[in-house]
């Protein structure tokens, strides 16, 4: 292997490193799929990923030529759109469609693409999805408007952010804060008697990290010790600065118009659950950056996750019914992966957000904080110890039973 020809090879490998870290890969999933894409192109690799760096070190047969890099990277975020395109981009390079020149330069295109859907369609994901949850919860349909209505505000913050390094570094806080105290005035102005503390969760269940707390245990479990441990220290960082805003915007808020008392609503038809579940998948289409030929795959994903989930816990207990939930929702993405020949985080992403306890989470941090419950919830605790446990065991036993034939 002549010099140009290999650095060529590295440099490719590095541009996809950084572009699949950037998308939110976890470290076990970026690492095998890294090795597999460097075995085909003829070299040797080995790298270390954690949630802010990537190390990479590249040599050739008989080490004539080595390369070894370390980049400090910011956290990514889930875009399945690039991360798909991306994975087909390798595909036709190892099936040697295109060159390594014309790979790198389109990697170089996809990274600046701009989400699909754009602003206005995003902004009423991110609606729709905070409604939705609010109806997965159990709110009253005053409170699912409240919500969904609160959803807005919310990513009118995330537009900022994307402006503003300063608004970035303080987002979480500051939109739990906003949320709180917003809802304080439309309970004291326009809607007395609505569950303040569950409309605050469902505004800001987006940021809410369960997703990343379960990614963070699957690394533990595969052994990625550094970057499982720092994913989740960041989460739990990430959940106290949602809960600190939201304590103070709703200490704000009563300081000026007083407590608001609570009056339980009618409780919504069995049926809402569904359909909140469809309207929570639609929504996430455009917060993940979903390509359209992958909606019915994600949707499928959603509704067989959670309906495994509900069905198993009416003959078993609830946390079991997580683990036959995971287990089938890690079936179906794994065939995903055979069928569509595509990473089967696309569509497993999709099933997790409705399973993973991150709200149990910010339930418990309540209760223990204030001593007060807004939701019927006893044994948060362990349910959500338990919860955890069992979405990563099924995922585990999902890959044993029927793998993938892709890292990613």
């Amino acid at each position: 292997m002549d010099t140009r020809e290999f650095i060529q090879i590295r440099r490719f490998i590095l541009k996809l490193g950084k572009m699949l870290h950037k998308y939110g890969t976890p470290a076990f999933r970026l690492e095998a799929y890294l090795t597999e894409v460097a075995r085909y192109l003829g070299v040797h690799a080995s790298f270390i990923s954690t949630p802010t760096s990537l190390s990479v070190v590249i040599w050739s047969d008989r080490h004539e030529e080595e390369y070894s890099h370390n980049a400090r990277l910011n956290p990514g975020e889930l875009d399945l759109n690039s991360l798909s395109l991306t994975d087909e981009l390798a595909n036709l390079l190892l099936s040697g469609q295109v060159t390594l020149e014309e790979a790198d330069q389109r990697l170089t295109e996809i990274d600046a693409m701009p989400s699909p859907y754009g602003k206005l369609i995003t902004g009423c994901s991110y609606g729709l999805s905070t409604g939705a949850f609010g109806m997965l919860m159990g709110a009253s349909w005053s409170e699912i408007f409240w919500s969904g209505l609160f959803g807005f505000v919310v990513y009118f913050w995330v537009l900022w952010s994307e402006r503003s390094k300063r608004v970035a570094l303080m987002l979480e806080p500051v939109i739990a804060y906003v949320v709180a105290f917003l809802a304080c005035v439309a309970s004291r102005f326009f809607d007395p008697g609505i569950n303040i503390p569950i409309i605050i969760l469902s505004s800001v269940i987006i940021f809410v990290p369960g997703l990343a707390l379960t990614m963070g245990l699957a690394e533990l479990s595969s052994r990625n010790m550094v970057s499982g441990t720092a994913r989740i220290m960041d989460a739990m960082m990430q959940l106290f600065k949602l809960y600190f805003g939201a304590f103070l915007g709703v200490a704000t808020g009563f300081s000026l118009f007083g407590e608001n008392t609570y009056a339980p609503a009618e409780s919504l038809p069995y049926w809402s659950t569904w359909l909140a579940v469809v309207l929570l998948g639609f929504g996430l289409v455009a917060i993940f950056r979903t390509r359209a030929k992958h909606i019915p795959w994600a949707l499928a994903a959603a509704l067989i996750g959670y309906s495994a989930t509900a069905l198993s816990s009416d003959f078993l207990p609830q946390n079991v019914g997580s683990f036959v939930g995971a287990f089938t929702l890690g079936i179906f993405a794994n065939a995903f992966t055979r069928i569509a020949n595509q990473p089967a985080t696309i569509v497993a992403m999709h099933g997790l957000i409705v399973l993973v306890p991150g709200s149990k989470t910010y339930i418990g941090l309540n209760s223990f904080v204030s001593g007060q419950d807004f939701v019927n919830a006893d044994h948060i605790g362990q349910d959500v110890f338990l919860i955890f446990m069992s979405l990563v065991a099924g995922l585990i036993f999902a890959n044993v039973v029927f793998p993938t034939k892709k890292a990613l």
